[in-house]
């Protein structure tokens, strides 16, 4: 209350200091009487004291203490943007153009500042009373106000500088009031940069949630995917070693070592989500050393993957897949059986994974529905890759020569590759080319 009082009386006695001046200057001219100068006194003291109580409320009703720096016609703010200097930027520039009664703003990124401009609310009545009375007003009344904000970087963060005042001089606070005007524009952008910087959190928030459940189904459909392996392997391999258990134990007991060995390596594991060449080949090695004993003659194999490849990074179970597929859809159809190649080459940052056959290829519907990509395996196959890589990997499905089948997965290397190692005969390099063993 007491604040209130010496605010309004400090601009009263003010406005009867100027006055006092102007009527000693009247005074000693060879003018009319200077009572005309009380009257007019009288009547801005009133305006004054009014103009005064209306700033001072409505201060009050922004903020729950009014004081000096409230109730000033002259507003300073500093806050701390936790952005880089290029994003608070854009950020504190859009607060103030969004304000109400913004009539010009002015940019300047290189500088990192903003200057703008508000509106003035008033309008023109009509008559000389109306007249009259906004005359008095403009003189009580500051004019209106301008915002100037200043950005200055930091470490990972910035301070907005903001300054909210009316665009007459300093001393003019002696006599004008801008009616809280200035202090609801300060507090308004300080409530916009707040606004907009816990708005960028949450979306920030629900990108790292949404990215997490993301991440989440993806593992949950990796692993249904990876524990798709086919249960009738098992079967007949453990139906075949019991067979040789009464006529060829030792047989047997190679083939159950080889079936320990691979089951060892196809067990899904929980503390990595990726494998290696190496470990895959060594994989799909034990499950066609059971299938050269069941075949016998009738399966063939060959090897072709550099040692310099084995320690690249491969999802799991996919070079297993294609060669179950050249086995299962390829070979065993055929009477005499014959041969399946496991090729792997890396060129300009990718790394190929062959394996064919030259088994029926084509010449079936169930081979070609197989093949084409729309059978369990290879559609597990192109779901993993997509799930994984997205666009970046692929799966070729084509016809061998001169007979069979190849199928290629083209992955991305994470680092440059080792030079290449060119066999003759043999060309694994892009989609849809035919890999030849002569």
């Amino acid at each position: 209350m007491s604040f209130g009082f010496f605010f309004i009386a400090r601009r009263v006695l003010a406005w009867a200091a100027l006055f006092l001046v102007l009527t000693m200057l009247w005074d000693s001219l060879p003018l009319p009487d200077v009572m005309p100068f009380f009257l007019f006194f009288f009547i801005a003291a009133v305006a004054v004291a009014s103009l005064g109580l209306s700033h001072l409320r409505r201060v009050r009703m922004v903020a729950d203490e009014v004081d000096a720096g409230s109730a000033s016609s002259r507003q300073r703010r500093q806050v701390e943007i936790p952005l880089e200097a290029d994003e608070a930027f854009a950020l504190l520039d859009a607060a103030i153009r969004e304000l109400p009664g913004v009539a010009h703003v002015d940019s300047a990124r290189d500088s990192l500042q903003v200057r703008a401009r508000m509106q003035s609310l008033a309008t023109t009545g009509e008559g000389w009373v109306a007249r009259t009375l906004e005359f008095l007003d403009t003189l009580v009344r500051a004019s209106c106000g301008r915002v100037v904000a200043t950005l200055v970087p930091g470490d990972g963060s910035s301070r907005a500088t903001i300054l909210c005042e009316p665009e007459s001089d300093a001393w003019t606070d002696w006599f004008r009031v801008d009616d809280g005007s200035n202090f609801d524009t300060a507090e308004a952008i300080t409530r916009a940069i707040t606004r907009r910087v816990a708005e960028r959190r949450r979306r920030e928030r629900e990108a790292v949630h949404q990215t997490r459940t993301e991440k989440e189904l993806t593992v949950a459909k990796l692993s249904l995917l990876h524990a798709q392996v086919e249960p009738h392997f098992l079967y007949n391999t453990l139906a075949s070693a019991q067979v040789l258990t009464r006529h060829d134990p030792q047989r047997a007991d190679i083939m159950l070592g080889h079936l320990i060995d691979y089951l060892r390596r196809s067990l899904p594991r929980t503390d990595e989500s990726m494998s290696t060449l190496g470990q895959e080949l060594e994989r799909s090695q034990a499950y066609l050393e059971i299938l050269k004993l069941r075949m016998g003659p009738r399966l063939q194999v060959q090897v072709d993957m550099p040692e310099d490849l084995h320690a690249v990074a491969v999802p799991p179970m996919m070079l297993q897949t294609l060669v179950e597929n050249a086995i299962k859809h390829g070979l065993e159809p055929k009477p005499g059986g014959g041969t399946v190649w496991l090729l792997a080459r890396a060129s300009e940052h990718k790394l190929a994974m062959t394996v064919a056959d030259d088994g029926i290829g084509f010449g079936t519907e169930e081979t070609r529905r197989q093949t084409s990509g729309t059978g369990i395996g290879l559609k597990n196959v192109r779901e993993r890759l997509r799930l994984v890589y997205g666009e970046l990997a692929q799966l070729s499905v084509v016809a061998n020569f001169p007979q069979g089948v190849a199928a290629t997965i083209t992955l991305p290397l994470s680092s440059p590759p080792p030079p290449p190692v060119r066999i003759p005969g043999v060309d694994t390099g892009a989609e849809g080319t035919e890999v030849g063993h002569g």
